[in-house]
């Protein structure tokens, strides 16, 4: 079972940057995509973006330019640097892993609120 923990997040105005990490630990851990998803109130949670085992990413359009996601494979960490933060980024950052035969996780969530 893999167990996920997140840093980073909090507040910050437009235009200003932050960056999460998120930690991954488990016995024989095999990872193969690494992911950040978000949730805004009142909203359906959101694929942002994903690295897989050999470095290629993939954004989603609202954030590509600005977000840059990339992994640590020494420290099982994944990291999203976020740049030029809007106001419509607010939200709940969560990651997710897939493994290669262990399953999935989740992070416990990290809030990121973008002030105007």
């Amino acid at each position: 079972q893999v167990q996920l923990v997140e840093s980073g997040g909090g507040l910050v105005q437009a235009g200003g940057s932050l960056r999460l990490s998120c930690a991954a630990s488990g016995s024989g851990l095999r990872i193969n995509v690494l992911a950040w998803y978000r949730q805004a109130p009142g909203k359906q949670r959101e694929w942002v973006a994903a690295i897989i085992s050999d470095g290629r990413t993939n954004y989603a359009h609202s954030v590509k330019g600005r977000f840059t996601i990339s992994r640590d494979n020494t420290k099982n960490t994944v990291y999203l640097q976020m740049n030029r933060l809007e106001p419509e980024d607010t939200a709940v950052y969560y990651c997710h892993v897939d493994t290669i035969g262990g399953g999935d996780s989740w992070g416990q969530g990290a809030q990121v609120t973008v002030s105007s």
